[in-house]
């Protein structure tokens, strides 16, 4: 075990320890979700530090292994390449592009329910009186629903190893061919993006992974990290 923690990079190293401190602390004492948690803008429950605590949340044991098991993976590398700090600027920039994908899709959905952008305390109670039960619940679910976990980091983190290392070849756990980072990471984010439009009412905000990835695409090309070198 002193070998694993030793071998990892430093920023990488902290983010899975502080991941599983907070995954602990949420499992010990489950309201902190409420609090760290991230919520829409406009709801009641928001608070400006959930913008960096909802990264850092999870939802359940399957959440944070596969985030972390990715983190550990891809994010090694990663920072070996980018260096300590532009890589932990990486991370949270990738992570707060996610939530504004999640922002704007959750934007479009409240106009589509209630005909404005606006704050919800000034459309007045006819405006929600008038909603069908449905539609009230679709409501009650995007300003009661608090976002959580590390997912749009990690596809930004996924995004940054297809592009830097195109050739190399990785394999699922359920579908044990290797496949190459060039088609095996645009494939999850496609996954992602017809899930995001099929499931608008699931629980699992994917296209805040693609948010994630988009956002690291961006940053590898502003910073004019060149694939070139690496792979």
């Amino acid at each position: 075990m002193n070998n694993f923690f030793g071998n990892l990079p430093v920023v990488t190293k902290n983010l899975l320890v502080l991941n599983i401190l907070f995954f602990i602390a949420s499992w010990l004492l489950p309201s902190l979700i409420i609090h760290l948690g991230v919520f829409y803008p406009d709801s009641p429950n928001f608070k400006v530090w959930q913008l960096v605590t909802y990264m850092f949340m999870h939802g359940g044991i399957g959440h944070i292994f596969f985030n972390m098991f990715a983190l550990v993976m891809f994010g090694s590398t990663i920072e070996r390449i980018l260096g300590a700090k532009r890589f932990l600027n990486f991370y949270l920039i990738c992570g707060f592009g996610a939530l504004v994908m999640q922002y704007g899709i959750q934007a479009i959905e409240v106009h589509q329910l209630t005909g404005s952008i606006r704050p919800l305390h000034e459309l007045g109670d006819n405006v929600i009186d008038q909603l069908s039960e449905s539609d009230f619940r679709s409501l009650y679910e995007i300003y009661g629903t608090p976002l959580v976990g590390a997912s749009g980091a990690i596809y930004g983190l996924l995004l940054a190893f297809g592009y830097l290392f195109p050739n190399a070849e990785l394999m699922l756990i359920f579908f044990p061919v290797p496949v190459k980072a060039k088609y095996f990471i645009p494939i999850l984010i496609v996954i992602e993006v017809y899930l995001g439009f099929s499931q608008s009412g699931s629980s699992i905000a994917h296209l805040a992974h693609v948010g994630g990835a988009l956002f690291g695409f961006i940053l590898l090309k502003l910073w004019k990290i060149r694939r070139t070198n690496y792979h």
